[in-house]
């Protein structure tokens, strides 16, 4: 998902318009309940929610600070995958340079890098929950399109494809077994990250600290219109839809940030991410001046 500079104003809202249409309904009964039966004994001291609200916001920091903490350690995390697959490239094409002069050669370094490619759409489709394998068939050949069907962690499917290629071009000589152990290291980190944004996604926000802090908040805007009734009467209704509104947004932030794989506008942007790897590891490719041959099926690992 991409990130917008501006988040529409009704997106924002939109998150909240029937808990904030609930809380106006339920406020505007109270006032009228209030002035029509002049029910003086309603009214509660201000100090009650004043004190309700003073905890409710010290749990709510302490949620969005952690679901922060979330996002940032996931973009963080892409932030490396961007790295090492620009790594990964560079290696690929300089190790197996012009000293080793052949079409076998250049189809060879040509599908590893849009293997690399790959890999980071499979593992930003995977992690949102959609299929790995869609629109990969423009970046990897049928063969490879077959192999990986096999499995359901397509990301490691296709990792699995780089070692094999890897350990294909130490026996055909095309590298060293120097050259071969760094570019191993390479995609040893490019697991790693994969196991982590998958830690991330799987490990999931305490259930029962997110349902106490939602419980606490529900009960303070019930109580809220009771403290405000004597003070500002009509009035009252815009107030407790305002305090309202920026308890309820603070507290959808959280939900949303401590997911940061939902395919949400809020989410890590790991489609835009992934564009940049492909035209930057495009780019490197052109400079090498290599065909295209994406599409043709090719004997470079073993089945």
């Amino acid at each position: 998902m991409l990130l917008k500079k501006n988040i529409p104003f009704k997106y924002v809202f939109g998150k909240i318009k029937y808990e904030i249409l609930l809380v106006a309904v339920y406020t505007l009964v109270i006032v009228l309940l209030h002035d029509r039966f002049n029910l003086k004994h309603m009214a509660i001291p201000l100090s009650v929610p004043m004190i309700m609200g003073t905890v409710i916001s010290l749990l709510l920091a302490f949620r969005s600070n952690q679901a922060y903490d979330r996002w940032w350690e996931a973009r963080t995390v892409w932030g490396a995958i961007v790295n090492d697959s620009r790594t990964f490239s560079r290696q690929v094409l300089s190790f197996i340079d012009s000293a080793y002069d052949g079409e076998d050669i250049g189809h060879f370094r040509e599908r590893m890098v849009r293997r690399q490619i790959a890999w980071c759409y499979a593992l930003s489709q995977s992690l949102r929950g959609l299929d790995a394998r869609e629109g990969l068939d423009r970046l990897i050949p049928k063969r490879e399109m077959s192999h990986i069907s096999k499995y359901t962690n397509v990301p490691m499917a296709l990792l699995e494809l780089h070692a094999r290629d890897l350990n294909y071009a130490l026996k055909q000589g095309w590298i060293n077994e120097y050259q071969q152990v760094q570019l191993d290291q390479t995609l040893s980190r490019l697991c790693d990250g994969m196991g982590k944004c998958e830690r991330i996604k799987n490990t999931v926000f305490p259930a029962t600290y997110s349902l106490y802090i939602h419980f606490a908040l529900n009960f303070f805007i019930l109580l809220l219109p009771f403290a405000l009734i004597e003070y500002f009467g009509l009035v009252e209704v815009p107030m407790v839809v305002a305090i309202a509104a920026s308890f309820l947004l603070i507290e959808k932030m959280a939900i949303h940030l401590q997911d940061p794989f939902d395919n949400k506008p809020t989410d890590t942007p790991m489609t835009a991410i992934s564009r940049n790897i492909e035209r930057d590891l495009k780019q490197m490719l052109n400079d090498h001046h290599l065909p295209e041959t994406a599409n043709a099926d090719h004997k470079f690992y073993v089945m």
